[in-house]
């Protein structure tokens, strides 16, 4: 059997849970199957079963696209060009609507079996007008149009298939399989090593609360800024947050945490980090707010992407992670941190549902959306029902690593790739079979 894997994001180009989720998938698969990943960029690489290429959108069709919506168009040129690539495979399997009209076309033009796995829905996301301008008329119709035709769609989350079956009522249910999100639980382990956290300004003798993503209105970092003026004072607070999706939230998240500076007793003009060991200067640019007197909040902004193993270390040294999230079709990003046993407070919203325990592997947060935006109604309850279970768990670090240590068991037993891995294969041959 060869599947063709078709992707936006591969390594090294990986900025999100889809990127993750397909480079991990297609490792695993390569085991027991080919497996062609066509991805944008410039990879060409093979190794065994596994084989990527690379492709960037055609210029002489995107080169003058206006900014607001170049992506949108980007996409869909790229979708055409890589879509003659799939004539000799078996089948073909897409990630996110960015290249979902590549499994589109290869199925009306090859009659191949086409499987299309559902990382978000852009009618849940309206804030991706924000991002795409008028394209997001364009990515949603390139979503629609897919997924009324794939042959099976794979959900990451129960809480996932339900909102496919609310935003297209006209797909039938029983082409729509719940296949979990996964870990490599070999690299995700918790680690005594602390180079990153000196490396980027992180005080090694204080606890720290942490949140790992993109600046984005879905992961909901603009509210757990807000929430930090609800912490106990002197709570070191570590935002490894960068890619902002817009201008617009980049100034916005800017503005608050510069806000939290003027308003925070003893922060420092300079923005320089008051608990970097001496001689050594944080890097990224990072903005740090806080007082040595240990009367106000310290706040240490890492703006850059971190390596995956940075960010394991940083993981591994939390009192507590955070997961603000407006929406979250599965959340791969608490299953890292559970892996390595930090303990979760987690906006208790779609697939984090069914990754986080509450009371047994960390805490969900009580969120009201508004059903047109999906923001929180109220922002600033939100912000303090974020603050509570995160102060709760600082005040009780024996409960807290209590909490952690149960959320790696509960990845190992639940959330292992092999696994994954073996029920997308069956998926497939189950669709081959009916040809």
């Amino acid at each position: 059997m060869r599947v063709g894997l078709m992707t936006r994001e591969y390594p090294p180009n990986v900025y999100g849970g889809a990127g993750v989720h397909v480079e991990y998938l297609s490792l695993e698969l390569a085991k027991k199957i080919e497996v062609e990943v066509h991805c944008w960029g410039t990879q060409n690489e093979d190794s065994g079963n596994l084989h990527v290429r690379g492709d960037e959108p055609p210029p002489q069709i995107t080169g003058d696209t206006k900014a607001k919506f170049k992506a949108a168009i980007d996409a869909f040129a790229l979708n055409l060009s890589q879509m003659k690539s799939l004539a000799e495979i078996d089948i073909v399997h897409t990630h996110t609507w960015y290249v979902s009209m590549a499994g589109f076309l290869a199925k009306k033009l090859y009659g191949i079996p086409f499987v299309l796995t559902t990382h978000s829905l852009e009618p849940l996301r309206a804030w991706k007008a924000e991002q795409l301008g008028s394209g997001y008329a364009l990515s949603s119709w390139m979503e629609r149009t897919a997924i009324l035709d794939a042959d099976a769609i794979i959900a990451v989350s129960n809480g996932t298939k339900a909102d496919i079956i609310t935003a297209y009522p006209n797909v039938d249910p029983a082409r729509i399989h719940v296949i979990y999100n996964g870990i490599d639980l070999n690299q995700y382990q918790k680690t005594p090593n602390t180079e990153a956290l000196t490396k980027y300004g992180v005080d090694i003798t204080k606890p720290y609360v942490l949140f790992v993503g993109r600046i984005t209105r879905q992961k909901g970092v603009t509210h757990l800024v807000d929430a930090i003026r609800y912490l106990p004072p002197g709570t070191q607070v570590v935002l490894c947050a960068g890619a902002p999706d817009t201008p617009e939230i980049a100034a916005e998240m800017r503005a608050k945490v510069e806000a939290l500076r003027r308003e925070t007793p003893g922060s420092h003009p300079t923005g320089k980090e008051n608990h970097t060991p001496p001689g050594v200067e944080p890097e990224g640019h990072s903005i740090a707010t806080g007082d040595p007197t240990g009367t106000g909040h310290n706040v240490v902004w890492i703006e850059q992407m971190v390596t995956k193993e940075e960010a394991i270390q940083l993981y591994s040294h939390c009192a507590v992670f955070a997961c603000p999230s407006v929406y979250e079709p599965f959340g791969i990003i608490n299953l890292e941190a559970m892996a390595c046993k930090a303990p979760v407070v987690a906006t208790a919203t779609g697939g984090i549902l069914e990754v986080v325990v509450e009371g047994e592997t960390g805490h969900l947060v009580p969120f009201k959306p508004d059903p047109k935006t999906t923001f929180p109604i109220d922002e600033d309850q939100f912000a303090r029902d974020l603050a509570a279970p995160i102060a709760a768990l600082l005040a009780d670090p024996a409960r807290a690593k209590k909490l952690g240590e149960a959320g790696r068991k509960r990845v190992e037993d639940h959330f292992a790739w092999s696994a994954i891995a073996d029920q997308t294969i069956a998926l497939y041959e189950t669709l081959i079979a009916k040809k």
